[in-house]
């Protein structure tokens, strides 16, 4: 566990200098991960400057009044899905005003999990300046564990991300 608290750190700090430097700020809307994402950010001194926004959609009423995600898809897809993590992550930058922008959606378990979409199942979205990209991971462990992985993961994603465009 401290290797992972020490690479969270890490890509936190690396994320907040690269989007310093490049004059971009960040929004989140976070469910499975319940802050955790924008918590990793908040912790690197100088987040004030890039952070816009930072929202906990747990309902999926909350992701309806403050994402706009779509009743219908929510009922197609469910709320852990490719699509309503594209509508999270959409609302939050087009909310935020943000240059870039994370929303995850998962299953952190213990329960809840299905065959399709068992427990450690989480969809990702990250926007940069108007491109969606959404991904699917499927992470082992305890419920504390998945949200770590989930925020790792993500912030390096983004990071990643900015680097490469």
């Amino acid at each position: 566990m401290e290797n992972e608290m020490i690479e969270l750190n890490e890509i936190s700090q690396k994320l907040v200098d690269k989007l310093i430097e490049n004059k971009l700020t960040i929004s989140t809307a976070e469910s499975c991960t319940g802050g955790m994402i924008s918590s990793a950010i908040v912790n690197v001194p100088g987040a004030s400057s890039v952070l816009n926004e930072a929202i906990v959609t747990y309902s999926n009423a909350a992701k309806m009044k403050y994402l706009g995600v779509k009743e219908d898809t929510l009922n197609k897809y469910g709320a852990v899905s490719e699509e309503v993590a594209w509508q999270m992550v959409e609302g939050i930058a087009k909310e935020a005003n943000a240059d870039c922008a994370i929303a995850v959606t998962g299953i952190a378990g213990p329960d809840g999990g299905t065959k399709d979409k068992p427990v450690g199942t989480v969809y990702a979205g990250l926007y940069y300046k108007g491109d969606i990209k959404v991904t699917r991971y499927n992470f082992k462990g305890d419920r504390y564990l998945i949200r770590l992985y989930t925020t790792i993961n993500v912030l390096e994603d983004m990071y990643k991300t900015i680097l490469d465009l």
